[in-house]
């Protein structure tokens, strides 16, 4: 019961079993899955002094000679004297009289069980009795080991299923949040920009009045307190601006530039305001893409603000820039909701503190914000997010606690132009 596999049974019947009834030897016979042919797979007794091996194994087809016609027939043969016997093929070591019993597996041919012996006559009905027990058995194991290899194949049948099922199910999981997320921002997105259409208008009547205010009130505290209202409209339009930047309906004026001539443009003139100074990581021959200028300079002052308050006086800010190609391929090398083609990744990398992973989700929300009532509006990274969108391509993050943040910006390259 424990012999693992068809191969070490044959040799097991014919050394410990027939090996055992005081026959002279025995050679078992593997049929092939087309039913055509037997192969000698086994062997005990002079035919076989190699041990376990068999050189050259005979092979018979299935008719030929008394092995053959016993598979064809599927009857056990007795041969009194093989001499005498037409279908009998000679040996290298001729014997006088033989037996042979078909394997029977799940109504094939398994194999087949042959015996043979120097004298005339020698095998009887007793033989043919023990021999066709020992071919039953031998047939009922291969049924076992047959049952056990449908069973292994089932149950990793069942894993591969089980496995594609639990993976399909992530992956609907991930299409559902990713939907549930798209949603939510387009549902924010409508009302950000009906919300500030509507208050845009009431900014306006407000400005007005104050500018005909400051021409009818010349006197200092007067033009002091209308100056603070002036400041706060300008504040609550730029909100607007930057609400409207997330709602991805501010009108952009797209023009052909060269990020990395913006990027030292930039930090020329921020150099005072960031009060450190920026490493440039540029790219040589970067292709040129399409953006709105003022856009571009709002989300870069944006992100490197942030990255300056996230880090202490000796941290570092580095903005790389990189041509990449976007594959299938390499599809999980890049935000799942940027399309393959050509892009330039502009990276903004600080060594500040770092996002914690529970809020990497809603920093690009409107409104959200982790620093104190009244530094910050929650709008800065929801204003580049909505941008990029707008302009073909997308922004991501990625940070660890402690060790600092990167955000990638992914602008379409402009087509290479056909000849």
């Amino acid at each position: 019961m424990s012999i693992p596999c068809v191969e070490d049974l044959f040799w097991y019947v014919a050394q410990n079993v027939v090996g055992k009834l005081g026959f002279v030897d025995c050679v078992i016979y593997q049929a092939n899955d087309a039913q055509t042919d037997l192969t000698q797979a086994a062997a005990w007794g002079e035919k076989n002094p190699f041990g376990r091996n068999i050189i050259n194994p005979l092979v018979i087809p299935f008719g030929r000679g008394i092995t053959g016609q016993v598979a064809q027939t599927r009857k056990p043969v007795i041969v009194d004297d093989l001499l005498s016997d037409l279908n009998y093929i000679p040996d290298t070591q001729p014997a006088r009289s033989e037996i042979c019993v078909p394997l029977i597996c799940g109504g094939r041919i398994a194999g087949v069980i042959d015996s043979e012996h120097p004298e005339i006559g020698f095998f009887g009905d007793a033989e043919l009795e023990i021999l066709s027990t020992v071919a039953a058995m031998t047939s009922a194991k291969l049924e076992l080991l047959a049952e056990t290899g449908r069973s292994q194949r089932r149950y990793e049948d069942l894993v591969v299923a089980h496995t594609q099922l639990t993976r399909e199910t992530e992956n609907r999981k991930a299409l559902e949040a990713k939907l549930f997320e798209a949603r939510k921002q387009d549902a924010i997105g409508r009302l950000a920009g009906k919300f500030a259409h509507e208050f845009n208008n009431l900014l306006t009547v407000i400005a007005g009045n104050i500018e005909l205010l400051e021409l009818d009130s010349p006197e200092v505290g007067s033009q002091e307190t209308l100056q603070d209202a002036k400041t706060a409209s300008e504040r609550g339009a730029q909100l607007i601006r930057d609400m409207l930047a997330f709602a991805q309906r501010t009108r952009l004026v797209q023009q052909t530039v060269d990020l990395n001539a913006k990027v030292i443009a930039f930090c020329e003139e921020c150099d005072a305001t960031l009060s450190r100074g920026v490493v440039k990581v540029l790219a040589k021959d970067i292709w040129p893409v399409s953006v709105d200028p003022t856009a571009l300079e709002n989300m870069l002052l944006a992100l490197t603000l942030n990255g300056v308050e996230a880090m202490d006086t000796d941290g570092v800010l580095k903005i790389t820039t990189e041509n990449v190609f976007h594959t299938l391929a390499e599809a999980p090398n890049f935000p799942s909701d940027l399309t393959p083609g050509r892009y330039v990744r502009l990276s903004i990398t600080d060594e500040g503190r770092g996002i914690a992973p529970e809020l990497l989700e809603q920093i690009f929300d409107p409104f959200f914000t982790t620093k104190t009532v009244g530094e910050g509006t929650g709008l800065g990274l929801s204003m580049v997010l909505g941008v990029m969108r707008q302009s073909g391509g997308t922004v991501a993050v990625h940070s660890a606690v402690s060790f600092g943040s990167t955000f990638d910006l992914y602008f379409p390259a402009i087509p290479i132009a056909t000849e």
